[in-house]
This record gives C-alpha cells, sequence and structure tokens, in this order.
C-alpha cells in the first residue's frame, strides 16, 4: 500500500509505505480511522486463517505505523475476509466473507456476505506499552 498527502489542494506523489504494512502476497482495501491512529485492511500473508484475512496496525507515537496484527480467529476464517471498515458512528466493524467459486465454462466469480462486530475488539488489539 501507498499514501500520498494533499496539500494545497494537490496530492504528493504516492509514497510505499513499511514492511510493517506490505507484507505478503497481497494487501488490499485500506480503512483508515478517522483521527489516523489505527489502519486496517485485508492482504493474503503466510501464517494467515484462509484466503484473505483482515490486519490492523496502530499508529507510533513517532508516527510510524507498528507491524501488522493478524485480527485474530474471532473475525478471520479459512474464507477470505475483505473491505474493512468502521461505521461512521464508530460503533460496528464492518467487512465481507466470502469464496471464489468456478463455473462449468471455467468463469471464476465471487460469493459474500457482510458481516459485523463490536469495533471494541479494535481496542482488545491495541498493543499494551
Amino acid at each position: 500500500m501507498s499514501y500520498s498527502r494533499l496539500i494545497n489542494g494537490k496530492y504528493e506523489t504516492p509514497i510505499k509505505m513499511s514492511k510493517a504494512i506490505n507484507v505478503g502476497k497481497w494487501t488490499a482495501h485500506p480503512f483508515i480511522a478517522p483521527d489516523e491512529s489505527y489502519l486496517m485492511w485485508d492482504a493474503e500473508k503466510e501464517g494467515g486463517y484462509g484466503d484473505g484475512d483482515l490486519y490492523i496496525s496502530f499508529r507510533q507515537k513517532d508516527g510510524s505505523w507498528g507491524t501488522a496484527i493478524n485480527m485474530g480467529d474471532k473475525i478471520n476464517t479459512a474464507h477470505q475476509e475483505n473491505g474493512v471498515h468502521v461505521t461512521p458512528d464508530g460503533k460496528y466493524l464492518m467487512f465481507s466473507r466470502g469464496y471464489e467459486m468456478v463455473r462449468e465454462d471455467g468463469i471464476t466469480y465471487w460469493v459474500a456476505s457482510p458481516y459485523w462486530v463490536d469495533a471494541r475488539v479494535i481496542e482488545t488489539l491495541r498493543p499494551k506499552h
């Protein structure tokens, strides 16, 4: 993943994020907290629960991002979880869970269902310093 700051109405050249975030086969669908204290996304990484898991990183005191934390087996399954975000009121963490299917003609398609959990799960993952 990369980021770009909006300065005087123009976006800067994107800057690739550190290896704390960009690890694994792929990373996608980032969501950053309104206060920029955490970042969530989905990725396929070695040691995950399934095809793609949800991860979170917390902003460090120096402004950098902490190491990616797998959101655990209460969220992630053998299927693929993706599209994570928090509702505008901050109460619920929403995401999709699904899997790829193959038609008889070989065309693949995605089957997914929406899920939600209490957003307080985020604080259970925040490292205690």
